[in-house]
């Protein structure tokens, strides 16, 4: 077994800060929505504003890094594979047999990951951001005439949440998913993947 460094400290730094945030969004977006009552709504609303610009402050600082260092490549999908993958994550992991993708510095992300995390970056994300947004500013776009329906809004922006949900719910999976429960999360703590 090898240790190959994959994750840079900024890689690890961002993944945590996001995934804090993206749990803060939930938590306190789903309480603003009345699903349960916590912070109460008017706090709750506080810290989801305060997160929500957290979150967009980070990705534009992430986007200029990922641009800068290339490493945006590393979600170019491919469907090079794609059968192997598939194939282990719906029979072979169940049997024992061993991840068909190694994952390097160059290539990160198996073709399944980049292909979801493409999706999310392109679909979810911004159906979330806009309708956010749109949410937020809802008097002012009213003022400058534009006419939208605020129920549309919020269902468009709950779609959204539950869909990084459970794309959440999937990430914690799969993360389990390595030659040890902790293997992966070790990974994106320490920057080292043992797993080969």
């Amino acid at each position: 077994m090898g240790r190959v460094y994959i994750f840079t400290r900024f890689e690890r730094l961002w993944h945590w800060i996001q995934a804090v945030l993206i749990i803060g969004m939930l938590l306190t977006g789903f309480e603003i929505h009345g699903s349960y009552h916590l912070l109460g709504f008017e706090q709750a609303h506080r810290v989801h504003t305060m997160t929500v610009w957290a979150f967009i402050g980070l990705w534009v600082f992430a986007m200029f890094w990922h641009l800068t260092t290339g490493e945006w490549r590393q979600y170019i999908p491919t469907m090079k594979n794609i059968d192997k993958i598939v194939r282990f994550y719906a029979v072979g992991i169940f049997k024992g047999e061993p991840h068909p993708f190694r994952p390097t510095r160059e290539r990160k992300h198996n073709p399944m990951q980049a292909q979801t995390y493409l999706g999310v970056t392109v679909v979810v994300t911004p159906l979330i951001w806009l309708s956010g947004l749109a949410y937020l500013f809802y008097n002012e776009l009213g003022a400058a005439g534009f006419r939208v329906d605020l129920g549309t809004i919020a269902t468009v922006h709950t779609v959204g949440a539950f869909l990084m949900l459970a794309f959440l719910i999937g990430h914690i999976y799969l993360g389990t998913t390595g030659h040890t429960p902790l293997a992966h999360f070790r990974a994106m703590f320490t920057g080292w993947d043992d797993d080969h």
